[in-house]
């Protein structure tokens, strides 16, 4: 008889708030199940309301995209609807500007009450932040306090371990042609994958659960995001939906079967779609370790 794993690792005081990528921002949506879903800044309000401060001190980084400019103006805009104005910008385009500033970003982050990533390449923030003291601060903060860490598409896709950096709709019916790698590492055992129904990005996700069953897949869809608490507990807000892919019991897949070309095959997948007030909980079957 299996016994239950008793998990002995600190429980975060901070929350969660990984957005599946266009996230309204007070424009008009396009899409039929936004605009019957609408709830304008929903998704963002949810990650200030997340706060708990009048007037917080946020700092964005938009440091995956390569039209940062623009898109901090955007958010400047959008949060400053929301009462935000206390907003600063961190973005760097080469680790060892990272290296030589650590200090001074170390300080903004302890005096900043959230911070929020957001989308572009999610490669970038792992190769850019993985290791510094940086990274280290925010997860400290996040552990430790009521600290607030938001994002979106390659911003929410970074929180998770593993992390999607390549294999898109083209080639993700072929077994071994998605690319994983450790993400910032504030989920374990949970891989996040955004624009979800919107890119068609279902077949990508189950590959990467079958390659470890411990872990579990959150498909976030654009406008929507899941909120979570005490490391585990999971809410959906948004007008989209969120797939959670959970391959504990997966029988049999050929991901072994990587460089022939052979199509995916995966059985016992178990699949849950939730939309806007649906809550779950991250199972916790890999014991913690040191």
């Amino acid at each position: 008889m299996r016994t239950k794993p008793v998990n002995e690792c600190p429980v975060p005081n901070g929350i969660l708030v990984a957005i599946g990528g266009k996230e309204n921002r007070g424009e008009t949506p396009e899409k039929e199940v936004q605009q019957d879903n609408l709830q304008p800044l929903e998704v963002l309000g949810t990650f200030i309301s997340a706060i708990k401060k009048e007037n917080p001190k946020l700092e964005v980084v938009t440091t995956a995209s390569s039209e940062g400019d623009a898109l901090f103006e955007e958010y400047v805009n959008a949060f400053s609807t929301l009462n935000v104005t206390q907003i600063g910008r961190i973005h760097h385009e080469q680790r060892e500007d990272v290296l030589k500033d650590e200090a001074a970003l170390v300080d903004r982050i302890r005096e900043a009450d959230a911070v929020f990533f957001t989308g572009g390449d999610q490669l970038r923030l792992t190769t850019i932040y993985g290791g510094t003291l940086f990274l280290m601060e925010i997860k400290q903060r996040y552990i430790r306090e009521h600290f607030v860490i938001g994002g979106t598409s390659a911003g929410a896709m970074a929180m998770s371990t593993p992390m999607i950096y390549a294999g898109n709709k083209d080639v993700q019916q072929i077994s071994g042609e998605i690319k994983i790698t450790t993400g910032l590492e504030f989920l374990k055992d949970v891989c996040i994958d955004t624009h979800f129904v919107d890119r068609g990005r279902f077949v990508r996700m189950a590959q990467v659960i079958a390659t470890n069953p411990t872990c579990i897949g959150i498909g976030i869809e654009e406008d929507t995001a899941i909120v979570i608490k005490n490391g585990i507990e999971g809410q959906v807000c948004g007008s989209g939906i969120v797939i959670i892919i959970d391959g504990h019991r997966i029988s049999k897949s050929n991901v072994l079967d990587f460089g022939t070309g052979a199509s995916i095959s995966i059985r016992g997948l178990q699949v849950d779609l939730l939309s806007r007030g649906d809550r779950f909980v991250i199972p916790q079957t890999n014991p913690p370790h040191i």
